[in-house]
């Protein structure tokens, strides 16, 4: 197995209000009307929004309704574009249960959640690089 991540599939209690919730953040998917999955293009790997009780029974897991233990994250290439996505986040509906300060790692760091509190870092790490197409580069 290669060292990457393909896809991401987000178990979403309401396809359309978490889709127009990505939507107005600015993010485009081909998929029609009345599709059951949602797929984002983002940079070199996808995020999917799919029925989480759909999701739970393909996985083969069961749903107790929690957190699942994972957190995604966004990096920026600096503090304010940090606070700028936190602050879209929120116009586009998110709740915010932590705003952009300074870290212990000695980067600077937020959170929101989307509408089914999926939680979202966005944070500025001075030790990582973003390239250009936004690919992320450890060290």
């Amino acid at each position: 197995m290669e060292q990457r991540l393909s896809l991401v599939t987000l178990g979403v209690s309401d396809l359309a209000r978490s889709r127009a919730f990505y939507e107005a953040l600015g993010w485009e998917s081909g998929a029609g009307p009345g599709d059951d999955v949602v797929f984002f293009q983002a940079g070199g790997q996808i995020v999917a929004l799919w029925g989480r009780e759909q999701l739970a029974e393909d996985s083969g897991v069961e749903d107790t309704g929690g957190w699942g233990g994972i957190t995604l994250a966004y990096n920026c290439r600096s503090p304010e574009e940090v606070d700028a996505v936190i602050e879209e986040a929120r116009a586009a509906g998110a709740e915010v249960p932590r705003a952009g300060a300074a870290t212990f790692w000695g980067g600077y760091s937020g959170v929101f959640l989307d509408p089914d509190g999926h939680p979202w870092e966005v944070a500025h790490n001075p030790h990582w690089t973003i390239e250009p197409d936004g690919s992320v580069k450890l060290g």
